[in-house]
């Protein structure tokens, strides 16, 4: 193992051979490491830290640390980090609380740019960017493929939908639907589909069609959300299905 002298592992970690520890890191004694992980310089993880493999942590981000919540009374609570995942300068992530299941995840392969944030007990999927300084109270979730724009504070108990795309600055207060585009210059709106980012994960033009005219209906007719569900309901398409779910399980409702 290649631990920089200047480095304090607590007795108890679990940290493997294969991984790097630069200077002045500092890793509890509930920490358990995965396989090929870099500790560039000036990391702290922190209490009961479970990290995959091959994760990357660069200088002066705080993994694990305690939630920033007044009623957290020293619980034994969690983190939990997936594979492959990059965690930038100054990121922080909370480990969960009693009151919200516990446990704080974020999934694979993941980035989170400089000064990001995640709340306690927030669960973040796989293959999402959070640019710099986005912000995840507690108890957000946020599913897969997606990106978090540069300054986008996120609301307690608020869903972003998988594929979704959330341009910076924009401030979110209420659930993102899945597949869409949503910004801060459009007096923060949904105005459509996520294109370019669904033909680059593979979507076909009959799928990304289907889509469109799903969203046509949701955010341009002249109906309400309940009427537009009616219409949707009779679409074919399982990505359309899965927006219907998406929107009949918000309980803080949908931008759109």
């Amino acid at each position: 193992m290649s631990v920089h002298s200047s480095s304090v592992i607590a007795p108890g970690a679990r940290v493997p051979g294969s991984c790097t520890v630069g200077p002045f890191c500092a890793i509890g004694p509930e920490v358990v490491l995965g396989e090929e992980c870099t500790l560039i310089s000036h990391v702290v993880l922190d209490g009961r830290t479970r990290i995959g493999v091959r994760n990357t942590f660069y200088p002066f981000c705080s993994i694990g640390v305690p939630p920033q919540d007044l009623k957290y009374k020293g619980e034994p609570t969690e983190c939990e980090i997936g594979d492959g995942n990059v965690i930038r300068e100054c990121v922080t992530v909370s480990r969960g609380t009693v009151g919200g299941g516990g446990i704080t995840r974020i999934g694979s392969n993941c980035l989170l740019m400089a000064y990001a944030h995640v709340g306690h007990d927030s669960r973040i999927g796989s293959d999402c960017i959070l640019a710099n300084s986005a912000t995840l109270a507690g108890h957000v979730i946020i599913e897969d493929y997606v990106t978090l724009g540069a300054f986008c504070p996120v609301h307690q108990h608020c869903v972003i939908g998988a594929h979704a795309f959330i341009g910076g600055g924009t401030i979110v207060t209420q659930d993102v639907l899945p597949f869409s585009l949503t910004s801060a210059r459009r007096e923060n709106k949904a105005f459509g589909i996520n294109k370019i980012g669904l033909q680059r994960k593979g979507f076909s033009p009959e799928r990304l069609e289907r889509l469109q005219k799903a969203f046509r209906v949701l955010l341009t007719s002249k109906m309400n959300t309940a009427q537009a569900l009616e219409q949707l309901r009779g679409m074919e398409g399982e990505d359309v299905a899965l927006l219907v779910r998406f929107i009949e399980r918000s309980q803080r409702g949908v931008i759109k």
